[in-house]
């Protein structure tokens, strides 16, 4: 056996090179890397989307207020909280975002600050929708592309087992220290000092006590690893069926 000639090793292309069917072979299975790991993140993206909507209505709300004594807080007769409240909702919801509710003396419900806050909770909301919407585009153009594929529902299985991972995780670290964790999310989506809110005397928080966020968390933590739980058991069906 002879070694190459010194034209030969002059002219060989090295592997990996653009064009070569090794450099294509990369790339592909980065692009791969990418879909999957894009889906996985869609999949946990919109479960969220769909959850919270749950407990964002006037029905989940009111009870849950009634539980946690907000009427008391507030000074408010029931069906006063529930129009405040719904007043409120809808201005985050639907718009026009002012957050103009009166109570039943015609007096403004909340201050200026307040209303600030919530125009800021408004926003998040908005850019959480953005989100949402393209998380839906890439799972149903996920889908239609690569529906036959075991490596998309895979990858769907991976999203929805990362978000239960993630509700499991965050839900211990809320029974040990929910204030801190409460903490955190605003610090994380909204300006220093402008979520802090004293219970005595702001009427937001009298709207929305301590009870109300943490049992609503909670609720919501179950509903998602529901969810969770049984997109990744629909998920390895279908890849159990397509590697069969």
């Amino acid at each position: 056996m002879t070694s190459p000639t010194a034209h030969e090793t002059m002219t060989r292309e090295p592997v990996g090179r653009p064009g070569v069917p090794g450099a294509t072979a990369v790339s592909r299975r980065g692009a791969t890397i990418v879909a999957g790991l894009a889906v996985s993140i869609a999949t946990a993206l919109a479960l969220v989307a769909l959850a919270v909507p749950l407990f964002l209505n006037p029905a989940w709300v009111g009870f849950e207020q009634e539980r946690s004594r907000a009427d008391a807080f507030t000074g408010y007769s029931l069906p006063e909280l529930h129009a405040v409240t719904g007043s409120l909702l809808h201005d985050l919801v639907i718009g026009p975002g002012t957050f103009d509710a009166t109570d039943a003396a015609g007096r403004p419900a909340l201050s200026e600050r307040e209303r600030a806050h919530l125009r800021d909770v408004r926003w998040v909301f908005g850019a959480a929708l953005v989100v949402a919407i393209a998380s839906v585009a890439i799972l149903v153009v996920g889908g239609f592309v690569a529906r036959s594929r075991s490596s998309f529902w895979r990858a769907v299985r991976r999203g929805a087992t990362g978000l239960g991972a993630v509700v499991i995780i965050l839900g211990a670290v809320s029974v040990v220290a929910f204030d801190a964790a409460f903490d955190l999310f605003h610090r994380l989506f909204f300006p220093a000092g402008s979520y802090t809110f004293d219970p005595r005397t702001d009427r937001l928080v009298q709207l929305f006590p301590d009870q109300f966020w943490s049992e609503t968390t909670i609720l919501l933590g179950l509903v998602l690893l529901v969810l969770a739980w049984d997109v990744r058991r629909f998920a390895g069906r279908r890849v159990d069926r397509l590697a069969g």
